[in-house]
């Protein structure tokens, strides 16, 4: 019991991804899955959360194994100049370009709960004033260059989700038959299934939250005395925190269902799914729902360019420092960018955020495959390398995305058009 609750305290880098794919976009594609199929889709979303642990504890693995992140690890494996031109362009490309996009998404989720919250604070200026509030208050948290204090932060507002979105799913008193049947059921409703299918999992397995696990688990367990004890305490991290996650996320569709759905309505956001609660819940359930889109806003809105950061700093072999300057150009990029956007737009580069969510579903298998590579590698990983076994559960999780992607190679380059042409 002693240990476990060591290993408890320990919790940190599994709460970061956590708090990084529980966003704007996930609240949005979730609240839509349940209001539009009700339970039928949460086989897909339980997929997505054993998908992520699988991914991310390799990621995790590589960091404490190697003390590197995937960039740097990249740069361990492969020496030749051109190659490392070539991942370069497809790090900075995939992840750097991608999380600029995202952000946007993101202070704008973020300031949308709290006008869903505070609906005195929903007008022109006061979307402008609350943008600059919150991206002044995440520049001081990542120019700390403190991960300990980020992490802090980030689980706690974790914690905040959890409690947020699990009230307003037992509130709503689900039909605990069609949940359990919907959880395993695997089921795809006709119409736009696929791509619901695709929109779940593309939010929740992220390939940006790669780059952040494998840098933040080698700065969490940098000075334990035995690898192994890290791993434990990563193992158990990964568990607790993604599965945490997975279930926050489980309950936006459930809360969705039991009202939206099962009153035959429909919604569009999550934004929408705040007032759309009201009338079924009651105000509290409004305020509610607005903070937890809130805290899903803000925590993204960190974590995407930390993300960026590390992972364009390491291919670039510039170091994962984050108290160094160069790090820091790459953060501040992606948050200037959101901020500028989210008070010179008016409101999200819809076409921008769709194009960069459609593109995940073909970046994850390029990611994962770069990761795989690395964690094979005995030189770095050592007698940690993949054991056969788990190889064979990370290409199934490669496969299954790429299937996915294939079924919705319309959509991609319907999104793609739409982007060029706007």
């Amino acid at each position: 019991m002693e240990k476990l609750k060591n290993r408890l305290k320990n919790v940190g880098p599994g709460a970061l991804v956590a708090a990084a794919f529980i966003g704007p976009g996930t609240v949005t594609s979730c609240s839509t899955s349940g209001a539009n199929y009700g339970y039928t889709l949460l086989w897909a979303m339980l997929l997505s959360v054993i998908s992520v642990i699988i991914m991310q504890s390799m990621a995790a693995r590589l960091g404490i194994v190697s003390h590197m992140g995937l960039g740097e690890a990249l740069r361990a494996k492969f020496t030749n100049n051109a190659t490392r031109i070539l991942l370069a362009i497809l790090v900075i490309g995939a992840v750097f370009i991608g999380n600029i996009a995202y952000e946007t998404g993101n202070i704008s989720g973020a300031v949308l709960g709290l006008q869903v919250a505070v609906p005195s604070l929903n007008n022109g200026t006061g979307k402008i004033i609350l943008a600059l509030i919150l991206g002044i208050i995440a520049f001081v948290l990542l120019f700390s260059g403190s991960y300990k204090y980020i992490e802090k932060i980030l689980t706690g507002l974790v914690v905040v989700m959890g409690v947020v979105f699990f009230i307003c799913a037992f509130a709503a008193k689900p039909d605990w038959g069609a949940l359990f049947s919907g959880m395993f059921g695997f089921g795809v409703p006709e119409g736009s299934g696929w791509m619901t299918i695709a929109a779940l999992m593309g939010t929740t397995v992220v390939p940006y939250n790669i780059y952040l696990h494998a840098s933040s688990a080698s700065k969490k367990w940098a000075n334990d005395d035995e690898v192994a004890e890290g791993l434990a305490n990563s193992r158990v991290d990964s568990v607790i925190s993604i599965g945490l996650g997975g279930l926050i996320s489980m309950a936006i569709i459930v809360c969705a269902a039991a009202t939206i759905h099962a009153n035959g309505g429909t919604i569009s956001s999550g934004g929408d799914m705040a007032v759309a609660l009201e009338p079924l819940l009651g105000s509290w359930a409004t305020m509610f729902f607005g903070i937890g889109l809130f805290s899903a806003g803000i925590t993204s809105t960190i974590t995407a360019p930390l993300a960026a950061a590390f992972a364009s700093s390491g291919i670039l072999g510039w170091g994962e420092d984050m108290s160094k300057g160069k790090f820091k150009i790459f953060w501040i990029i992606v948050l200037a960018f959101g901020i500028i956007a989210v008070c010179t737009l008016g409101a999200s580069p819809t076409q921008i955020i769709l194009f960069a969510q459609a593109a995940n579903a073909f970046l994850l298998p390029i990611t994962g495959v770069l990761l795989l590579i690395v964690a094979n590698d005995k030189n770095i990983m050592k007698e940690y390398a993949n054991k056969a076994w788990f190889n064979v559960l990370v290409v199934l999780v490669i496969v299954i995305f790429l299937v996915i992607a294939a079924r919705n190679m319309t959509a991609f380059m319907t999104s793609l058009q739409a982007l060029l042409a706007a």
